[in-house]
């Protein structure tokens, strides 16, 4: 059974052959890592980036998120270096650990709206990964099957957190916020994950 339902929108400035916004859905043993990752400007070396953080993410998702982000960190030295929200879920425990740097908006939405806040967001830190990293703090939170996960890069206003469902489908979830909220001039990528392998 797979752990996670997702789906991914895109868009590309107009004028740019790539995007500078990536993502990372990956899974192993250990549990599954999370990421919208936006590169500084735009382009092909925003897009360089981007992949060097989504590669070093990839290939050290058993550690913990803050070690993976400074490693990111420097990984990323002598790039444009890139801002990013990720989310480890650990599926057994049913725990999700998260964290961002720079402006890449998380939210999660609770599945079951009787058991306190319906929506929260991780602690965003001022900064940029490969030149300027603030002391990292990651947020731990329980979750249950069916909670669902939303990154939005800056591309996107900040304000499509408003209209979010946790029943609605990942992907028409993140076409439609894409086209309601996109601003149309920068790159923007929107990532909706439910967890689907966790115990009711």
């Amino acid at each position: 059974m797979p752990l996670v339902e997702y789906g991914v929108a895109k868009f590309v400035r107009p004028g740019q052959g790539e995007s500078g916004d990536q993502h990372l859905v990956c899974c192993n043993q250990s549990g599954i890592l999370i990421a919208a990752i936006d590169g500084i400007g735009h382009g092909e070396e925003a897009a360089s980036a981007a992949k060097v953080a989504v590669a070093v993410l990839k290939a050290g998702m058993d550690e913990p998120v803050i070690s993976l982000l400074q490693r990111c960190h420097e990984e990323l030295r002598g790039t444009r270096g890139v801002v990013l929200s990720l989310a480890f879920i650990d599926p057994e425990h049913g725990m999700m650990t998260w964290l961002g740097v720079g402006n890449v908006q998380g939210v999660l939405m609770r599945s079951d709206a009787k058991k306190g806040n319906v929506q929260e967001s991780p602690l965003l830190r001022a900064g940029v990964v490969g030149s300027q990293l603030p002391a990292l703090q990651a947020t731990v939170l329980p979750i249950v099957h069916g909670d669902t996960l939303f990154f939005a890069t800056d591309g996107v206003r900040s304000d499509f957190s408003v209209t979010l469902s946790a029943r609605e489908n990942p992907q028409r979830a993140a076409d439609r916020i894409l086209e309601q909220y996109g601003n149309g001039n920068d790159d923007a990528l929107v990532l909706v994950a439910r967890l689907t392998g966790i115990d009711p």
